[in-house]
């Protein structure tokens, strides 16, 4: 049986339960009813009045919940970030919500009243960002002792390493049950291809394996008339991350199709960041599939040129993923995407964001054109 949610959608409720859905009077589960309130809010001008007279004085419990919840819907949590719609009570959930995206809040630290600025010095995310702090800065509404700490927290993680994000939580059975499973599943796929090498996309495999580079630089060099440049560049130190690069991308050329498999799944961030590459589909689709993986490279992989058309559609496959809203975001910025996929992807934008996408050179046009169209919607309705 359909949601009601999508029954509105598709406007097949009948106009006195549409009031009651206003008043968010349906018997539908909290985390619908809200969904449909925002719905009515932003896209329905019969009862978006209601609706957004009822999420202003909707229970805190409930909207604190929802505020909380990463898997709440894009559309919610931009709704309740909004300058115009926010209530103050809501924002530290959405400030510690991964969910919601740091440009959702660059406004609110900017240009937000005293209590939201009170909100954000309390967020252990803000005090940790970068972004964040600098956006604050700017805020009128700051006391001169917090401007001095804000300077002071900003000079210290400046000073600081940049720390990656730590990869997933899993145990060794998981990964190996998760490795199993995928074989098996894939048993045809990979007895068709078992002899396939690796082979990154956008790198010749010689490049990868740090064997040929170094000769067809200097041939290169040479017929330009600059050997000399090029030799005393050989001679030059090499970084130590390249050459455990280098030498991570020779181990991984030794393997067959198998191993590399396995290797997505088990290995560390720095493997997967090479097999996402492989041109081979079940070794790259393998990487999403690892536990070990991290939204925030998820969100990186979504941005890539360098990939295979099937990792940018398996990505919203993954319901962990498609929660994400950066990671969808990122998805309709990278021009590599589908366009079937990014016209999809965009009716869940927010507006500052279909904004930027309007005026990317980069996408293909048809996504700029719908961008735009969405975005002065979006904003009539606003007005």
């Amino acid at each position: 049986m359909p949601r009601m949610l999508d029954l509105i959608r598709n406007s097949q409720v009948p106009s006195n339960l549409m009031q009651s859905a206003a008043r968010g009077a349906l018997s539908a589960p909290p985390g619908e009813t809200i969904e449909i309130l925002v719905h009515l809010a932003l896209h329905h001008k019969l009862f978006g009045a209601q609706a957004r007279l009822t999420l202003a004085g909707w229970d805190e419990k409930a909207s604190l919940a929802a505020a909380a919840d990463p898997t709440t819907s894009a559309e919610v949590l931009g709704y309740l970030v909004s300058h115009e719609n926010l209530r103050t009570c809501l924002l530290p959930a959405l400030a510690e919500n991964p969910a919601v995206g740091e440009e959702a809040l660059d406004g609110l630290a900017v240009s937000g009243m005293r209590s939201v600025v009170e909100a954000l010095l309390t967020s252990t995310r803000v005090m940790r960002s970068p972004r964040m702090l600098q956006a604050l800065q700017t805020n009128a509404n700051l006391h001169p002792n917090e401007l001095a700490d804000i300077g002071s927290k900003l000079a210290a993680l400046e000073a600081s390493p940049v720390v990656e994000p730590l990869e997933a939580d899993a145990s060794d059975e998981a990964i190996e049950g998760t490795v199993t499973k995928y074989l098996e599943e894939n048993a045809a796929e990979l007895a068709a291809e078992k002899d396939k090498p690796f082979q990154p996309i956008g790198m010749a495999i010689e490049e990868a394996s740090g064997e040929a580079a170094s000769a067809s630089a200097d041939a290169a060099a040479a017929k330009s008339g600059a050997a000399a440049v090029a030799i005393k560049a050989k001679k030059q130190p090499v970084a130590a991350h390249e050459e455990r690069r280098d030498s991570v991308l020779q181990e991984i050329s030794k393997l067959d199709i198998r191993g590399r498999i396995t290797l997505a799944m088990r290995g560390s961030k720095e493997d997967r960041s090479i097999l996402i590459r492989d041109s081979t589909k079940l070794v790259a689709i393998a990487v999403l599939e690892s536990p070990k993986i991290s939204d925030g490279e998820v969100e990186k992989i979504a941005l890539q040129k360098n990939v295979l058309e099937a990792v940018l559609r398996a990505i919203p496959m993954k319901r962990r993923f498609a929660k994400n809203y950066s990671i969808m975001r990122n998805l309709v910025q990278n021009p590599r995407t589908p366009l079937d996929l990014s016209l999809g992807l965009m009716k869940n934008l927010l507006i500052h964001d279909l904004k930027n996408l309007s005026t990317n050179k980069e996408i293909p046009d048809t996504i700029r054109k719908v961008a735009l169209r969405m975005f002065k919607q979006k904003l009539e309705k606003k007005g």
